[in-house]
């Protein structure tokens, strides 16, 4: 669905994109993530046919957006930090507004968006007295008016509180499994994308430093395992099963641990001598993940 090979981009003689590489097959939701002004945005430009890349190949759907820009713009989805919504007209006007100027008009969908993303009970107020995460969601419906085969969405939370940002995630979720919508969104808030997300893009000062499923990033940076177990263990030398551990909380240690492969062999033993609560690893999650995969390229 997304074809990008070596692009780069300069903006002023100032170098945004460097050999900038990627896929994103059809159905996938990448998540392109990094910190601000790592390029995120740019990608999305380039992909949606607004500016051009200075070199290498783009193809979306098989499609160039510098030469085909209409085409694409037909066929994907954007929603950014601006909504472009109308705060006098209700969200209902809104998305029958831009149904006709999309040239979709279909009054059932519409229906359907707004009882999706829970604003079938204020589609008749003005957007201006929306709180902001009823006006993601409802930019989430605009953009999905035309039922687009790839959605771009830059920072596509920002702004929200974090039961409007498990909503929005949710309805992406959803919209990914109903509709075989193919997404890609940037953010440098990582714990938001972890349940989302079938693969991610590591950007950093516009390049490229990473790339996989969450899987595939664990097995290539985690190298030892950090458990946290909830139990009622204590031990005068702080050592279960021949490892040591530290008293990180209440009831809780933490053992470091070389593989995975160890974690059996440890809980048999505490829940000889004490309970087991809980049990959880503590450095392959996707926040964890990139911050290593930061720590060893500017290593190297």
């Amino acid at each position: 669905m997304i074809h990008v090979e070596e692009v780069a981009k300069s903006f002023q003689g100032k170098e945004i994109l460097r050999n900038v590489s990627f896929n994103a097959d059809r159905g996938e939701v990448v998540g392109l993530l990094g910190p601000n002004g790592a390029g995120k945005t740019t990608i999305i430009r380039l992909l949606n046919g607004v500016i051009s890349a200075d070199s290498g190949t783009i193809r979306v759907d098989g499609l160039d957006p510098h030469t085909n820009g209409n085409d694409i713009r037909k066929i994907v989805g954007v929603v950014t930090e601006s909504a472009g919504l109308y705060p006098e007209m209700s969200g209902r006007e809104n998305l029958l507004f831009f149904a006709k100027l999309y040239n979709c008009e279909d009054r059932s969908r519409i229906e359907w968006l707004l009882e999706l993303l829970g604003l079938d009970k204020y589609s008749d107020k003005p957007v201006g007295v929306y709180s902001t995460g009823m006006k993601k969601r409802l930019a989430i419906a605009k953009a999905v008016l035309h039922d687009p085969a790839l959605l771009f969405l830059d920072e596509p939370t920002n702004g929200l509180d974090p039961d409007g940002i498990q909503d929005v995630i949710g309805y992406l979720r959803t919209l990914n499994k109903e509709q075989g919508t193919t997404i890609l969104i940037c953010s440098h808030i990582l714990y938001q994308l972890e349940e989302v997300c079938s693969s991610y893009v590591f950007l950093e000062k516009g390049r490229i430093i990473e790339r996989g499923t969450l899987s595939e990033l664990d097995a290539r940076y985690v190298d030892e395992v950090i458990l946290h177990v909830d139990t009622g263990l204590r031990t005068s030398d702080n050592e279960a099963a021949g490892y040591s551990y530290t008293v990180v909380g209440e009831n809780k240690l933490q053992f470091r641990l070389p593989s995975k492969g160890h974690i059996p062999e440890l809980l048999r033993s505490i829940l000889s001598e004490s309970w087991v609560h809980s049990a959880q690893i503590m450095n392959n999650n996707l926040e964890a993940l990139y911050f290593e995969v930061r720590r060893r390229s500017d290593e190297s």
